[in-house]
């Protein structure tokens, strides 16, 4: 029988075995991101997950969050090291969820690509699962796909989906934040996901800087300090959400947006909160993009999480025992500020997505 030679999917750039051989390699890395919940193996058409673990739960609400890591993937792209920045997306979504009291339960992920190569996506995904592991939660699934004529070969983007839970008495947000509150915050570790578009821009367009150049205030190469893994805080949330010597009433997640808009949206219309600058030090990467960007204050406050990943308000009388515990998870806490009356005072920026408190940076 003659071989035809009519058009083949491999020749219009799609390889369903390099698919194949990728699914084969992520295996490995995927079982150790799993909860006693998940139900059969990875690669079906669905991820199954035993939702009676809810039952627990007098009344159960569902939270849902997806995410991705905007331009950061150009940093792994160019450095060649994808095994990191799967953790970033998990951050970006799990860190969402536990900010109203939700435990994540599991997590998809997507990545397009240009060019399927195996051991770049068994990366990636090695990546994801080990953001999960940290997490808590299960990966269960996830699709890779190949878009030649859209993406150059060596380029991709990921996206992921994860749920939570979270009982409706213990949900956290606005409506239990009280004048008094001390905000606390979380040391993030750097850049994290957000503002990369302007890091980019600044530090390798502007200044000609490159990812391999030592950069002596950092203590590493610039390409190192902006690929650091974003923090997962989610179980240091939970832990002190649960714990009866500290009394939670919202969390907020520093991503796009800053600290202000950010923290904002968790208060409620008549709470403001004055954050003293002069209680943490930010990393050196936020003064490197000032200074050779000459990006204005108010410009980095507003696209950067300047060192502060994560904030909890708590009342007053359990601050000093929420700090204590997450010091010893290993993540450095202070006292940020404390929520007040607000009478005619104007935030720094309004609460992402509009309504919310007001917050002004001080100091």
């Amino acid at each position: 029988m003659t071989e035809s030679k009519g058009a083949t999917y491999a020749a219009a750039g799609v390889d369903v075995e390099a698919g194949e051989h990728a699914v084969a390699l992520m295996k490995a890395s995927i079982a150790r991101a799993q909860r006693p919940e998940v139900i059969g193996d990875f690669g079906g058409f669905a991820g199954l997950f035993d939702a009676s673990v809810i039952a627990r739960y007098e009344r159960p609400l569902l939270a849902t969050s997806t995410d991705g890591v905007g331009t950061k993937v150009v940093i792994a792209q160019r450095m060649d090291k994808h095994d990191t920045i799967g953790i970033d997306l998990v951050a970006m979504v799990v860190d969402d969820l536990v900010v109203c009291g939700a435990e994540p339960l599991f997590m998809t992920d997507y990545i397009a690509t240009g060019k399927v190569v195996p051991e770049r996506i068994a990366a990636i995904v090695a990546g994801i699962a080990e953001g999960c592991r940290l997490a808590g939660c299960a990966l269960v699934g996830g699709e890779t796909a190949e878009h030649p004529g859209l993406l150059a070969p060596d380029e991709y983007d990921v996206a992921g989906a994860g749920t939570g839970v979270v009982d409706a008495k213990n949900l956290l947000g606005p409506d239990r934040v009280r004048v008094g509150d001390v905000a606390i915050g979380m040391a993030s570790s750097g850049l994290h996901s957000n503002g990369y578009s302007l890091a980019r821009h600044v530090l390798l367009a502007h200044a000609g800087m490159s990812l391999d150049q030592q950069i002596p205030d950092l203590g590493r190469t610039l390409g190192e300090e902006l690929l650091e893994p974003t923090r997962i805080y989610s179980l240091g949330c939970l832990e002190l959400a649960r714990a009866e010597d500290v009394d939670v009433h919202a969390f907020s997640h520093v991503t796009g947006g800053g600290l202000a808009a950010n923290l904002a949206r968790v208060l409620p219309e008549d709470i403001h909160v004055r954050i003293d600058r002069g209680t943490w030090t930010p990393p050196a990467i936020f003064n490197l993009i000032r200074q050779v960007g000459e990006v204005s204050q108010p410009e980095l406050e507003k696209t950067f999480n300047m060192g502060v990943g994560m904030i909890a308000m708590v009342s007053p009388e359990t601050a000093d025992a929420t700090i204590r515990r997450l010091t010893e998870r290993g993540v450095p806490a202070w006292v940020l500020g404390e929520a007040q009356q607000r009478t005619d005072q104007v935030g720094d920026a309004p609460a992402k997505g509009g309504k919310g408190g007001s917050v002004e940076l001080v100091g």
